[in-house]
């Protein structure tokens, strides 16, 4: 069975552009994997920690060696691993703020890199066999030809990631100028649909 990983982190809700994209997107993957799994994570309710002193305490010490208190500390941890490791295929949705992803998904990634588990001691990426779809909605447009493209920084940092972990078959889908949907200037139901085709080839592979 085929399972897809869902990660969301817009904290809007149905107002969110890239959580609309993602509706969207599950939907074509659905129609192209019958018997697909779909596990969903929303990092909004995920009760995610940024790394501090004593996750780091613990991700130092071997873990034959861990006390509760540092088990406890990297459960949910190992918990986000274990869902990357079982997934075929990744869908990270995130809106983009300054340019960058936001704080909470630089936290997922913070969680899910680690070494032993996701990334070799060596340095090579242990999370192999996989393909991931990036669904990114944006203010500003930054795809080729636009005067604003060097600061697309959103992008390179995740393709960077993920393939620091060992993912190189990375598709992104840029909802560029998102700022229409809250200014008015154009439905969500519109500016998804023009991004359809985009989404429907991601999902089908």
């Amino acid at each position: 069975m085929t399972q897809l990983l869902v990660i969301e982190t817009s904290p809007r809700g149905k107002h969110s552009v890239s959580r609309n994209m993602t509706r969207r997107f599950v939907q074509d993957w659905r129609a192209a994997h019958a018997d697909g799994e779909v596990v969903e994570r929303d990092l909004m309710d995920a009760g995610l920690q940024f790394v501090n002193a004593a996750w780091l305490q613990a991700y130092f010490t071997p873990a034959q060696q861990h006390t509760p208190a540092m088990a406890d500390e990297l459960r949910l941890s190992d918990e986000l691993v274990a869902e990357l490791l079982a997934a075929d295929h990744i869908v990270i949705a995130t809106p983009v703020y300054n340019y960058n992803v936001p704080a909470v998904l630089k936290a997922w990634i913070d969680h899910i890199v680690r070494k032993g588990l996701t990334l070799g001691f060596d340095g090579r990426g242990l999370v192999t066999g996989k393909k991931a779809t990036v669904l990114i909605a944006s203010g500003g447009v930054y795809t080729e030809g636009s005067p604003i493209r060097d600061r697309d920084i959103a992008t390179q940092y995740l393709r960077l990631v993920l393939g620091v972990i060992g993912i190189g078959d990375v598709t992104f889908v840029a909802g560029g100028g998102a700022k229409a949907v809250d200014l008015g200037e154009e439905t969500m139901e519109r500016f998804v649909e023009k991004l359809g085709a985009d989404l429907g080839r991601a999902a089908s592979v």
